[in-house]
């Protein structure tokens, strides 16, 4: 059967999901989404944006740009630009490379010096229960990788590429992978070069800057984080040497509760985390004209409100876990099974959080899991930094292993 629209080709995955045990949860996801009444494009509003200049790269951009992953409406994409965005950031594996395609859509025949594009790539071979790349790690399909993400996005180079998702020094300074890094910058196939990471920051951010050869960080900053102070003097000395840095996860989440019935307060948490002026820029993941307005306010006033500092303390303050994991690894010890815990809680925010069903299974199915997991646990020995109820969440997302892929692209 061939779907020929998006409201046919959600009402077929509702209906096949339904007939597969105990997969509630996805046709609950989509039914929110089908409720958004933003989806025509309305004429963009162009604001007077803060600007921050990003580090050594000597590239001035508005304080907020745009985190494209969860994106799929060209339409969106265009308003942001002609709203006053410059930096649109993507990656090789989002959206199984449909992503880029659709930014190169976007971006096809306007100026090269109207916009600046990021992508990411990773790195093969890494043994994701220490977060170091083995030795069967090679450049070869990183710089093969890349050279798709250009032809994608119809581009001779990009302005920032950075080694995608590393958390620990040793990763940072591998030495084949830093090496393809300064090849393609060498080539002129990227202008800069960075790494992203989503746990163990601060050591990131020092291997960064220890390395001598990165221009951009690319990483999780939001209130959310309990290890803040640490996060803010590792930016601090990033920015000292010369680095810029970009935030992501800004919006902690997204909500305090999979039901979506507590939302974070995103213009707030946003605000919050570009107090810091060694934040240069953010890259909300803005998927709705609604949502784009929201931060093009906060790109002209950073101010935090009463009210909004209110909201961010009141979900804290009532106990709420929320969907944001650290990815502290604290749990890694704690499980008897060895499951990589801080990948599957990712992949749980990506689909309550971020209804990215797609990615969640993608991140889900990079974990090894036989059968049901924890089923046979009577009780869960791993305590959460952020107070999750490991056990309850891991059997949920573990379900979309279930669910076949062509139903959520």
């Amino acid at each position: 059967m061939i779907m020929d629209t998006k409201n046919g080709r959600r009402n077929f995955i509702k209906k096949s999901a339904a007939g597969l045990a105990g997969l509630s949860f996805i046709p609950n996801l989509l039914d929110g989404e089908q409720q958004n009444p933003s989806t025509a494009a309305p004429t963009p509003k162009k604001v007077k944006p803060i600007y921050r200049t990003l580090g050594k790269t000597g590239i001035k951009l508005p304080v907020v740009s745009m985190g494209v992953m969860n994106a799929d409406n060209p339409d969106l994409v265009r308003a942001a630009l002609e709203s006053g965005i410059v930096l649109l950031d993507t990656a090789h594996v989002y959206q199984m490379g449909r992503n880029e395609e659709m930014v190169g859509q976007v971006i096809k025949g306007k100026p090269r010096d109207s916009f600046i594009i990021a992508t990411k790539v990773v790195g093969e071979q890494m043994d994701r229960s220490t977060g170091l790349y083995t030795e069967n790690t090679k450049p070869e399909p990183f710089l093969e990788k890349f050279e798709l993400s250009l032809k994608r996005l119809g581009l001779n180079y990009v302005d920032i590429l950075y080694l995608h998702n590393v958390s620990k020094r040793e990763a940072v300074l591998f030495e084949p992978l830093m090496n393809a890094l300064i090849k393609l910058k060498k080539e002129g196939k990227t202008r800069f070069i960075g790494v992203s990471t989503h746990r163990n920051e601060p050591e990131v951010i020092r291997a960064a800057v220890e390395g001598k050869v990165h221009d951009v960080v690319l990483t999780s900053y939001n209130f959310r984080q309990p290890h803040i102070k640490e996060m803010n003097n590792a930016i601090a000395e990033a920015v000292k040497a010369g680095l810029g840095i970009v935030a992501m996860k800004t919006q902690a989440g997204g909500f305090w509760d999979k039901e979506k019935q507590k939302p974070i307060n995103m213009k707030a948490a946003l605000k919050w985390a570009l107090q810091d002026e060694n934040i240069h820029t953010a890259i909300p993941g803005f998927t709705t004209f609604d949502q784009l307005a929201l931060d093009l306010s906060v790109m002209e006033d950073l101010k935090l409100t009463a009210q909004e500092e209110a909201d961010l303390n009141s979900g804290i303050q009532e106990g709420r876990a929320g969907l944001y994991c650290l990815q502290c690894g604290q749990c890694l010890g704690q499980c008897g099974k060895g499951f990589d815990i801080p990948t599957l809680m990712r992949g749980y925010m990506y689909a309550y959080g971020y209804k990215n069903m797609a990615l969640a299974k993608e991140t889900v199915e990079s974990v090894e899991l036989a059968g049901i997991p924890c089923r046979d646990c009577g009780t869960c020995p791993v305590r959460c930094t952020m107070g999750f109820d490991v056990r309850d969440r891991i059997m949920d997302i573990a379900r979309i292993k279930d669910v076949p892929t062509d139903f959520l692209v």
